[in-house]
């Protein structure tokens, strides 16, 4: 499996990309080509032309959670399938991958739209969509993990906001949030977006779904901002644990989080236009 940030918030030395506070990672695996989220604009598309990636042959795009910074992208998306079939270019109709509740409003304060600009019904215009709270396996070795299970207490966090259910205002748990995980030869590689279920729960997650227990690999974010300390101790405690052979916290990971993992585990630097391979 090859995955290449085409965004992230930071950029590498020397290497000529964008950056915006966004997600989004093209990946390879067994002939499939998959867009793991997408950003909050345009960048991943500008981003993707630099690395030479072709977006027009997808197979598949999968949502991690419904927020701004993952999820706006997808307009872009749209205007550059519609404007490359103006042209006479050849292009596909990918499955979209999502939670069901990715598509419920989501309100921050005075912010009176932080979740998907849109629609459930336009979307299946362009992409063949699967909703699901449950496992859903892309390749024989890549699946997405469905509704993640929270099991570890110092990982509840208070609601972000609100969510319009169908009850009305609710506080927004994130129950549309979910990740990625690759079964390697040297073990799993997990893909998380936000990691709102929180880091430790997405791993665990991963080993049910996929019944491996070794991870080799962690990377995306983590949703460690301003990062209470009992919470970053024991995230710490957890990953250091694993053994792992990579960590590469980007995105929602603060400085002072990265500083706390790179004391007991193997932080390693993630910018747009990293690819790795496993």
């Amino acid at each position: 499996m090859e995955a290449t940030f085409l965004v992230d918030n930071n950029t590498l030395v020397d290497r000529y990309f964008l950056a915006e506070p966004g997600l989004s990672i093209f990946i390879e695996e067994n002939e499939k080509r998959v867009l793991f989220d997408a950003g909050y604009s345009d960048v991943f598309l500008v981003n993707a032309r630099r690395k030479g990636i072709d977006l027009l042959n997808l197979d598949w795009v999968v949502l991690s959670h419904g927020h701004l910074d993952h999820t706006w992208g997808l307009d872009s998306l749209v205007r550059h399938y519609l404007e490359s079939a103006i042209e006479g270019m050849a292009t596909v109709r990918p499955q979209l991958l999502a939670h069901p509740q990715v598509f419920e409003t989501k309100r921050a304060g005075r912010l009176p739209e932080i979740g998907m600009l849109i629609g459930e019904e336009k979307l299946a215009r362009q992409f063949d969509l699967m909703l699901s709270n449950e496992p859903v396996w892309l390749t024989d070795r890549l699946v997405g993990l469905g509704e993640i299970e929270r099991v570890f207490d110092f990982e509840k966090s208070k609601p972000m906001g609100k969510r319009m259910s169908d009850d009305g205002p609710v506080g927004d748990l994130m129950p549309d949030d979910t990740a990625l995980v690759y079964v390697g030869e040297n073990g799993l590689v997990v893909i998380s977006g936000c990691a709102h279920a929180g880091i430790c729960n997405t791993v665990e997650q991963a080993r049910r779904v996929t019944g491996v227990e070794k991870v080799s690999a962690v990377l995306g974010g983590f949703h460690l901002l301003n990062a209470r300390p009992e919470r970053l101790d024991r995230t710490t405690e957890y990953m250091a644990g694993l053994d792992l052979d990579g960590l590469y916290a980007c995105h929602c990971t603060d400085l002072a989080a990265k500083i706390a993992l790179a004391r007991h585990c193997p932080i390693k630097e993630v910018g747009s236009g990293l690819t790795l391979s496993f």
